[in-house]
């Protein structure tokens, strides 16, 4: 009996360094997963260091428009997963220089399924902004679509990039996305009024942080793809206002 008790003793104790060994496994692996990530260019790095019109508040970097431009919109934009959210100024200066105000917010691990509420902290951060706008890419579209459940009295609208709705939120909603992104389920477009197909243009090049595995070829370059987006986000917060 004593035998049976120790060499249960025994077995247990080895379950549990198992188990304990299982989850540092784990964990190592999933830190690993997510802090393979994909880097912002020089392009992107070089407006946030010399721009001064951008700056940091925390885990949120700000793009405010030049005295006289403020049309008094305002963006909140999630970035894509696993993607470093300065990749994303080059486009978000051009609404900038088009009036609007722009926070985009770093995620946790740079996925924004882990903070799908970080647009709370932002109304305080901007109290200059009478009109809010939530979007954006891929991932950070999704969870940006997600949040706006329950918060359509703060939100305007939402844009979406290379993403689409995930709930049937009445809210104005602005799909984008290239002609070559062959990651996008086009059929959960159906329902969207607002969709701007750019022609040539494809998933990644919405952001300034290279190619990415398993997206089509773009035959525009990324700065026309990110105009013409640009041009469909302002013209969007313009009619709604």
């Amino acid at each position: 009996m004593k035998q049976t008790q120790k060499s249960r003793r025994g077995a247990g104790f080895y379950i549990l360094i198992s188990l304990a060994a299982l989850i540092v496994f784990l964990v190592v692996a999933f830190l690993a997963y997510a802090n393979d990530y994909r880097h912002a260019d020089e392009t992107a790095l070089a407006l946030a260091q010399q721009n001064t019109s951008i700056h940091q508040e925390g885990k949120l970097t700000i793009l405010t428009p030049d005295a006289g431009t403020d049309t008094g919109a305002g963006l909140i934009f999630y970035p894509g997963g696993k993607v470093e959210e300065t990749a994303y100024l080059p486009l978000l200066e051009r609404l900038r220089e088009g009036g609007v105000t722009v926070v985009l917010v770093k995620m946790p691990l740079r996925l924004a399924v882990f903070d799908i509420n970080a647009a709370d902290s932002v109304y305080a951060a901007v109290p200059s902004v009478s009109s809010w706008y939530i979007g954006g890419h891929s991932l950070g579209g999704a969870m940006a679509s997600s949040y706006v459940a329950g918060n359509e009295d703060r939100l305007s609208g939402l844009i979406l990039l290379g993403a689409y709705p995930v709930n049937d939120s009445p809210i104005p909603t602005l799909c984008i996305y290239g002609s070559e992104d062959i990651q996008l389920d086009l059929t959960k477009l159906a329902t969207v009024a607002n969709v701007v197909r750019i022609e040539g243009g494809n998933h990644a090049q919405f952001g300034n942080y290279g190619l990415q595995d398993g997206d089509g070829t773009a035959t525009i370059s990324r700065e026309a793809q990110q105009t013409q987006a640009a041009e469909a986000i302002l013209d969007f917060i313009n009619k709604i206002g």
